[in-house]
């Protein structure tokens, strides 16, 4: 094996085939991934995102270290292809979810469960090959723990709420808690399959409702990947007003999170205070951009509407009655002893856990982690942007909550510096129709959202994939509620509020 060498210098080692302005995409052989894995495990390459095609597997990757972002592909004209898994546990249900949707074998993987399929999908899937195992009659064997007095205690995958389904097998002694298994996939909508074929136009509307919660995220993954792949930029006052949306949807939901998480603890109040503020920022997304979260108002190209003054004039006024609220609010949870024993030291996650599988958003910062897809590798207008990324090393409930508080505080001040310094100009720009690949990593107020596209010369999507930050820290909720009782399943679980939707593509 070699000796450590930054991500570059390894994958130009390989042959380049598309550069994605500037992240380029390298070709390697069958040897060439084996050895990527093996240098995996001396390096701090993090995986952000791995996908297939019919006879291709991708995986987008980052230096630790320097920051560098890269696309590894690799052929797989035999169905098969060493399993980065071994070596990165974070990429284990990536690689199953790989065979479902493209019959592509992860040799080496100790795991070989089908991940989205339940059972009912055809024998050959139409985007796929065809499948090495019993498509549509196997039976999902769950993983059993064994020890005296244990006992099992199946929740959903139909739950009592409006949340969407998915199924957590709790094995527990007495009333805690020393194993969970999730099962999830109910909510796949076949998104990379509704992608291909389609005008980018589109595409965009798909992109934006991956996850709705994080809309304005996804669109602007989708975005920046399309104008990657044009080699076409969008004008300066479309950037500063994608991070204006960005902003505004990041506070709605830590806003409505953090109630939640309180409501789960019994402390309905914060909810309702919570709640009121949320819907000021909805209420001014609907009168100033017409929709209430924001949908189809990034654009390929830019935005789809332009702020005038008034609406300006409405925001700043907003912002001092949100951060009075926020602070009163804040008050409240921090005053109160029975509510913050509920949220310390519940639900940790060790920091080498959240490194081992470079989780993002908050559940990764309240674990040391400070990445943040606006900074490393940073977009426009960002660096023109003063603001600071919390992190804490706690790991628990209220180490999340925390996160959320000091972002909604950072975001509020990012929001009256884009209103300060919006530039003047166009917000919308043509964009050419040619051929390319781009691919994109945009921080989501969830943590960084991947999106990779191959376009046609008439401007239409080839191949796509857009990857949620849930897909790493999903696993990691499996881990944050060993040793504590069953009833702090639901406080931990939305401290984490993975998305199902996001995740299940």
């Amino acid at each position: 094996m070699m000796g450590n060498v930054t991500l570059l210098e390894f994958l130009s080692m390989g042959r380049e085939v598309a550069n994605h302005r500037p992240w380029p995409r390298y070709q390697l052989d069958a040897k060439g991934w084996r050895q990527l894995a093996e240098q995996m495990t001396v390096s701090n390459w993090e995986i952000l995102a791995e996908w297939g095609e019919p006879a291709e597997v991708h995986v987008l990757l980052r230096g630790e270290d320097s920051g560098a972002i890269a696309v590894a592909s690799h052929p797989c004209p035999d169905g098969a292809f060493f399993a980065l898994g071994q070596v990165r546990p974070a990429a284990i249900r990536l690689e199953r979810a790989i065979r479902d949707l493209w019959g592509l074998i992860p040799e080496g993987l100790e795991d070989q469960r089908p991940w989205l399929d339940h059972g009912h999908w055809r024998v050959s899937h139409p985007l796929g090959r065809p499948r090495q195992y019993d498509g549509g009659r196997h039976v999902y064997k769950f993983l059993t723990a064994e020890g005296d007095g244990l006992h099992q205690i199946p929740v959903g995958p139909v739950h009592a709420g409006v949340i969407e389904p998915g199924h957590f097998r709790f094995h527990c002694q007495g009333e805690t808690v020393v194993r969970l298994e999730e099962r999830l996939g109910y909510v796949h909508k076949g998104i990379e399959g509704l992608l291909a074929g389609k005008p980018i136009l589109d595409a965009a509307r798909i992109a934006g409702r991956v996850s709705g919660d994080a809309t304005v995220a996804y669109a602007i993954a989708f975005a920046r990947a399309v104008e990657a792949a044009l080699g076409q930029d969008a004008p300066p006052r479309a950037h500063w007003l994608r991070a204006l949306m960005a902003e505004l949807e990041r506070v709605a939901n830590h806003l409505f999170d953090i109630g939640a998480i309180c409501n789960d603890a019994a402390f309905a109040i914060m909810l309702s205070h919570m709640g009121a503020l949320r819907e000021q920022i909805l209420a001014a997304n609907h009168a100033i951009f017409g929709h209430r979260l924001l949908m189809d108002r990034v654009v390929p190209g830019g935005v789809s509407m332009d702020l005038d003054e008034a609406g300006r004039q409405r925001l700043a006024a907003l912002l001092p009655r949100l951060r009075h609220g926020f602070k009163r609010a804040v008050a409240l949870y921090e005053q109160t002893p029975s509510l913050l024993d509920r949220t310390t030291g519940t639900g940790t996650i060790q920091g080498t856990l959240a490194h081992r599988f470079a989780v993002s958003g908050f559940v990764g910062r309240a674990s040391s982690r400070s990445v943040d897809a606006r900074r490393m590798p940073g977009y426009p207008p960002y660096d023109d942007l003063d603001f600071t990324i919390p992190v804490l090393a706690e790991g628990d409930v209220h180490a999340r909550v925390q996160i959320r508080i000091e972002e909604v505080r950072a975001s509020l001040s990012l929001i009256e510096q884009i209103l300060t310094g919006l530039p003047g100009g166009a917000f919308l720009t043509a964009l050419p129709m040619r051929a390319g690949e781009g691919v994109a990593l945009v921080e989501s107020f969830r943590g960084e959202v991947a999106f990779w596209v191959r376009l046609s010369e008439t401007g239409k999507v080839v191949r796509a994939h857009p990857h949620d930050p849930s897909w790493f820290q999903w696993p990691l909720l499996e881990a944050a509620i060993e040793g504590n009782i069953v009833a702090d399943f639901p406080l931990c679980n939305k401290s984490f509020n993975c998305s199902y939707s996001g995740h299940d593509l």
